[in-house]
């Protein structure tokens, strides 16, 4: 469990650097950009190694169950996991409505998945996990929005919808492809219960 804790803390402080403009400037002034974009993404590659193996060894060494989930909540986690998937999807492809609406639809997704998870699950590793990384993806959300005001940043006009459709058919047939074939062999559980 340790190691999963460590790789939550360590991949949400490599990420929370932004969340500290003064602190970033300071590094950035001291290192240069590369080097501090370097070591950001050097911190979040080993916080999401150590957070898949503590997960992972959480749950075959038997992480205690704080609650059991009735069979319902695994049909709500599916049914939250598309939109996350076209959240996540939408932060990627061209401005659109979705991504107007959210004006951060990564950070969204992220706390869809979470939450999706949560539900379904109810193991102390799940809530470190999915806990942990909804507390940061939340406090960074928040953060985004204050130093957006700051700084005076307005939001763009949508995009065109069809950026939408886009986001929406890639984020659809990521769903379907994770559901249906991929979620068992990467993570050894199937949501459907095969």
């Amino acid at each position: 469990m340790l190691i999963l804790i460590l790789g939550v803390v360590i991949f949400s402080l490599a990420h929370s650097v932004p969340m500290l403009p003064a602190t970033r400037a300071g590094l950035v002034e001291r290192l240069g950009l590369g080097p501090v974009k370097g070591l950001v993404s050097l911190g979040a590659a080993v916080g999401l190694a150590l957070m898949i193996w503590g997960y992972g060894a959480a749950r075959f060494d038997g992480s205690p169950e704080l609650w059991s989930p009735p069979t319902w909540t695994r049909h709500l986690a599916i049914t939250l996991m598309w939109p996350a998937m076209v959240m996540l999807a939408a932060a990627y492809v061209p401005p659109g409505r979705i991504k107007w609406a959210l004006k951060h639809p990564m950070l969204n997704a992220v706390k869809f998945w979470c939450l999706a998870h949560l539900i379904a699950n109810g193991t102390v590793a799940d809530v470190v996990l999915f806990g942990g990384l909804l507390a940061w993806a939340s406090v960074d959300r928040w953060s985004l929005r204050l130093r957006d005001k700051a700084a005076g940043i307005a939001r763009p006009a949508a995009g065109p919808l069809r950026n939408d459709l886009v986001a929406i058919a890639i984020g659809t047939v990521a769903w379907a492809v994770l559901l249906l074939w991929l979620h068992k062999p990467l993570i050894g559980v199937s949501p459907l219960g095969w």
